[in-house]
C-alpha cells in the first residue's frame, strides 16, 4: 500500500497510470458536511486481482490543488483508460466534475441495471453490494464520516480507504458477470426454456399483481376512514391532476390577432376524428415509430 503525499512521487505515479487499462478509484473528502468540502485522498487501485491492497495507491492530495489537477488532465477525462467508482457524480464533484469526465464506470448504475429478481437488494451501497455479492462479511464503514482534514491519519482510517477500492473491484467483476449472464447474446439466447420459464411464473404474476393491486387500495380506503395518514410503512399523500383544455376556434383567434402560435399539435384519434375529411387538406407531418408487443398464441382449448 505506497501512500504518495509528496508532488513529485504523485506525479511520477499519475504517468505510471496511463499505462492501465482501467483503474478502480474511490475518495475521501475533509470538512464533508462544510459549506468548504476539500478532497482529501484519492485511492487508485489497477488490478482488480489483488485482495491484499498491495497494488493500492492512496494519494494524499490535500491542500494540493495543482496535483488534483494533473490527475484530472491526465487519467480523468482520459478516453483510453476506464475509471471504475462506486456513485461515480459524488467523487466527480471533486475531479473537474461528470461533463469533462471520459470513460467511467458506476458501479452503483450498473447495479440499478441488474433486474430486481437477479439482485433483490433493499439499497446499492457499496457495503451492501460487497456483503450480498461478494460475502464480505463485518463491513465497517465507521470511518467514512471521521475526520479526513485531520493529519497524520489513522491505521484505521487507512485501512477504510484500503479496503473501500478492493469492495469496489470486487462488486465490479461480480455486476460484470452478472450483466452477461443478465444480457446474453440474443442471436443464441434460447427461446425455448426462455417460454418455459415465462409460462411457468405467468399465472403466479397474474395472481400476485391482483393481490398486490387489491392491497393497495384496501389500505388507502383503511387510512382515509380512519384519518391517518401516515404508518411505518406508508404515507398517504393526496395530489390533483390540472388538465388545460381550448377550443381550437380560441387558437384561430389569437391567430388573427397577429400572434405567432406556429408550432406542432399532435391530432389524437379523437381530433382525427372531429375533423373528417378536413384532414386531407391539413399539411400534417407522420411519425412513425416501430415497436414489438409480445402477444400468446391462442390454443384451440380457449375456444
Amino acid at each position: 500500500m505506497p501512500y504518495l503525499d509528496s508532488l513529485s512521487e504523485i506525479r511520477k505515479f499519475i504517468t505510471e497510470c496511463t499505462k492501465k487499462e482501467t483503474l478502480w478509484l474511490d475518495t475521501e473528502v475533509a470538512d464533508f458536511r462544510t459549506k468548504t468540502p476539500k478532497l482529501s485522498l484519492i485511492q487508485v487501485l489497477d488490478d482488480a486481482e489483488d485482495m491484499s491492497g498491495k497494488r493500492i495507491f492512496i494519494l494524499d492530495v490535500l491542500e494540493q490543488p495543482d496535483v488534483v489537477k494533473d490527475f484530472i488532465n491526465t487519467i480523468i477525462i482520459n478516453p483510453d483508460i476506464e475509471k471504475v467508482f462506486h456513485n461515480a457524480s459524488f467523487d466527480l464533484k471533486y475531479l473537474g466534475g461528470s461533463k469533462k469526465a471520459k470513460n467511467i464506470t458506476c458501479t452503483l448504475e450498473m447495479a440499478k441495471k441488474i433486474p430486481y429478481h437477479i439482485l433483490p437488494l433493499q439499497d446499492y451501497k457499496l457495503q451492501t453490494l460487497a456483503s450480498e455479492l461478494c460475502h464480505f462479511d463485518d463491513i465497517d464503514k465507521q470511518q467514512q464520516t471521521s475526520d479526513w482534514g485531520r493529519r497524520p491519519l489513522s491505521e484505521d482510517q487507512i485501512e477504510y480507504a484500503i479496503l473501500d477500492c478492493i469492495y469496489l473491484a470486487q462488486v465490479h467483476q461480480a455486476l460484470l458477470e452478472l450483466k452477461e449472464e443478465v444480457n446474453p447474446d440474443p442471436e443464441t439466447d434460447d427461446i425455448v426454456s426462455l417460454t418455459k420459464r415465462y409460462k411457468q411464473i405467468e399465472d403466479q404474476y397474474k395472481i400476485l399483481n391482483s393481490e398486490y393491486e387489491h392491497l393497495q387500495e384496501r389500505i388507502k380506503k383503511a387510512m382515509q376512514a380512519q384519518n391517518i395518514t401516515e404508518t411505518s410503512e406508508f404515507k398517504l399523500t393526496s395530489y390533483e391532476r390540472t388538465t388545460v383544455k381550448v377550443a381550437l376556434g380560441e387558437l384561430v383567434k389569437l391567430v388573427e390577432q397577429g400572434i405567432d402560435i406556429d408550432f406542432p399539435v399532435t391530432l389524437t384519434k379523437d381530433i382525427q376524428k372531429g375533423l373528417g375529411e378536413n384532414l386531407e387538406q391539413l399539411n400534417v407531418d407522420i411519425e412513425k415509430t416501430a415497436s414489438l408487443k409480445l402477444t400468446p398464441q391462442k390454443n384451440e382449448d380457449d375456444f
